[in-house]
């Protein structure tokens, strides 16, 4: 059975001002969805409320995965559950290499989730379960092969002087080795020329099948072209106002977003 990502009329808010106001939303494994809106809609919000940011207070709501309310579940344990986020301004981490990077989280992944209540029982870090080097060298290697990187790449320190192209795949590289069941992407179009975009596009498609669904976050309609979605969803003032198929987006590219503003809005669209 499929796993499902279930919203159900969230609220959420941050330093007291509401954000979020109601979102009903299902995303599946093997579906893509594609969230659009004007800037301060509340998208990258429920990007992270989603993936449990405490910076954002849930005031209202459900959160469900795999058939439990994960609202109270710290971020980690939701990264075991299989959610995974990918976000729009990657942090770099001098001193510690892509593969270095790539090699703990996957380990800190496989634990899996405890039961709840007994995360952290003792106070201390609970022990790494470590991967074989050349298991890991193996499934590296068979990743990059897909996603068709650059063999120097893994030996940087992650994000360290990368380009807005290089942070995105190295999320993209993250994504597909920890192969979560359901990835949000937060405006991975953002600070990408063409030929970046293209790429990257490239290796989000290679990773599409029915183990994994996406919600695709972005403000334009472009890498629609190339990442196609099942499914479009507009989001004004922290509510979702129209769903529809791919052709959404492309009514969007045409007449933009203030057709589909609700009476009273007082988000500012910038298209």
């Amino acid at each position: 059975m499929a796993s499902e990502l279930v919203i159900k009329n969230l609220h959420a808010s941050i330093e007291g001002k509401p954000i979020l106001r109601g979102v009903d939303l299902v995303v599946r494994q093997g579906e893509v969805h594609a969230l659009m809106g004007p800037n301060g809609s509340g998208k990258s919000t429920l990007a992270n409320v989603i993936m449990g940011n405490p910076k954002y207070e849930v005031t209202d709501g459900e959160i469900w995965f795999k058939g439990e309310n994960i609202l109270e579940y710290s971020p980690d344990r939701r990264a075991r559950m299989g959610l995974f986020l990918a976000f729009q301004y990657p942090m770099a981490i001098p001193g510690v290499s892509v593969a270095n990077f790539l090699r703990r989280a996957l380990e800190a992944v496989r634990e899996g989730p405890r039961p709840v209540g007994e995360e952290n029982p003792s106070g201390r870090p609970a022990p790494r379960k470590t991967i074989p080097p050349s298991e890991f060298r193996n499934l590296l290697r068979e990743k990059m092969k897909l996603l068709k990187v650059d063999n120097s790449f893994i030996n940087r320190s992650i994000n360290d002087g990368f380009s807005g192209g290089e942070k995105k795949r190295a999320e993209i590289l993250q994504m597909a080795l920890l192969e979560p069941e359901i990835a949000m992407m937060d405006e991975t179009d953002s600070g990408l020329d063409i030929d970046a975009l293209k790429i990257v596009s490239d290796s989000v498609n290679a990773l599409r099948g029915p183990k994994l669904g996406l919600l695709v976050i972005t403000h334009y309609q472009r890498i629609l072209n190339y990442i196609v979605p099942d499914f479009v969803h507009v989001m004004f003032d922290g509510r979702i106002v129209r769903s529809g198929g791919k052709e959404l987006a492309l009514e969007l590219e045409e007449k933009g977003y203030e057709w589909l503003r609700p009476e009273g809005s007082e988000v500012a669209v910038n298209d």
